[in-house]
C-alpha cells in the first residue's frame, strides 16, 4: 500500500511518523507532496527522496491521498491535483469545515474519507473521529481506521454533521484544557507558588483526575460530589462557577467553534 501526503505541516508529519513507527506502512511506501523546494532540512522518517513539489500523473500511483492541507488552500489545490486522480483513490481529509461533498465535487473522486483529529495524535494519545463516502466499503473503512488508529484513538459516525460537531469538541478542545489549566497556573502563583511550583500542581493534577476517572466506573457529576464536601473549599470553588454560569459560557463557546467550522467549509 502505498500512501500520498499532501502538506508536510504538524498533521502529515504525524501520520507520516505514525504509520512507520507502527511499523503499518514501510517509509519507502510514504510519500510527500510540499509547497518548499528545499528538503535538507526536513526531519521527517520518510526518505528525502519520497519528498516532492511537483504535481504530476504519478498522484494516481498511489492508494490513498491523505489532504493535510489548510482548508482555505483546498480551491487552488483541488484545481491542480484534480486532473491526476483516479476513482479507485481513497481521499483522506483532515481539513476542517470541507464536507464529502464539496471533495467530491472539486476532486471527481468518489471514495472519501472525512476526519478530525485532534493535536495529541503527535504522541498518539489522539482522539480522531471519521466518516465515509458510502462508495468506501468495509475492507477499506478497516484500513483506514487501523491508519488512525497509530496516532490514538478513533470513532467512526455515519452522520457527517457530526465532524464539525467533533472539531469542537475533540479538535479545539486541547485548547479549551490548556486555558483552564494556565488560570489555575496563575491563580496558584497568586497564591504564593512560584511558577514551576504552580505548574507542576496543576499538570499532575489533571493528569490525576484523568487517570482517576478512567479507572472507575464514576459520573464526572459522582466525582465532582466526591471532591466537593458539603461547606468545604471545592463547594466555594463551584459556587463561583455556578454565579459566573461557568458552564453555559463553555457550552457557548463549543458552539461558536461548530458555527466557524461550518463557515470555513462554505
Amino acid at each position: 500500500m502505498k500512501v500520498l501526503i499532501i502538506g508536510h505541516g504538524n498533521m502529515g508529519k504525524t501520520y507520516a511518523n505514525s504509520f512507520i513507527s507502527s511499523r503499518f506502512i514501510k517509509p519507502e511506501d510514504i510519500f510527500a507532496l510540499v509547497r518548499n523546494s528545499d528538503f535538507s532540512g526536513i526531519e521527517s522518517a520518510i526518505p528525502k527522496a519520497n519528498f516532492s513539489t511537483t504535481v504530476s500523473e504519478k498522484i494516481g500511483d498511489f492508494d490513498i491521498v491523505i489532504l493535510a492541507v489548510k482548508p482555505q488552500d483546498f480551491s487552488v489545490l483541488a484545481q491542480t491535483v484534480k486532473p491526476y486522480l483516479k476513482d479507485g483513490q481513497i481521499i483522506f481529509s483532515v481539513m476542517a469545515g470541507i464536507t464529502i461533498a464539496k471533495l467530491e465535487a472539486q476532486l471527481s473522486c468518489s471514495k472519501i474519507v472525512r476526519s478530525m483529529p485532534n493535536i495529541p495524535t503527535q504522541i498518539g494519545m489522539g482522539m480522531t473521529v471519521f466518516t465515509a463516502s458510502a462508495n468506501v466499503d468495509r475492507k477499506e473503512l478497516f484500513i483506514i481506521q487501523n491508519l488512525i488508529n497509530t496516532t490514538g484513538k478513533s470513532v467512526y459516525v455515519e452522520n457527517e454533521k457530526l465532524i464539525d460537531a467533533a472539531t469542537a469538541i475533540s479538535g479545539s478542545g486541547p485548547a479549551y484544557v490548556f486555558y483552564f489549566m494556565q488560570s489555575m497556573i496563575k491563580a496558584a502563583v497568586d497564591l504564593g507558588f512560584n511558577e514551576s511550583e504552580a505548574e507542576l500542581l496543576v499538570n499532575q493534577t489533571f493528569m490525576g483526575s484523568v487517570a482517576i476517572q478512567n479507572s472507575y466506573s464514576l459520573s464526572n457529576e459522582e466525582w465532582i460530589a466526591k471532591v466537593a464536601s458539603k461547606g468545604g473549599t471545592t463547594e466555594s470553588a463551584l459556587r463561583i462557577f455556578e454565579k459566573g454560569l461557568l458552564e453555559k459560557t463553555i457550552i457557548e463557546a463549543v458552539k461558536a467553534a461548530n458555527d466557524r467550522a461550518l463557515e470555513l467549509g462554505s
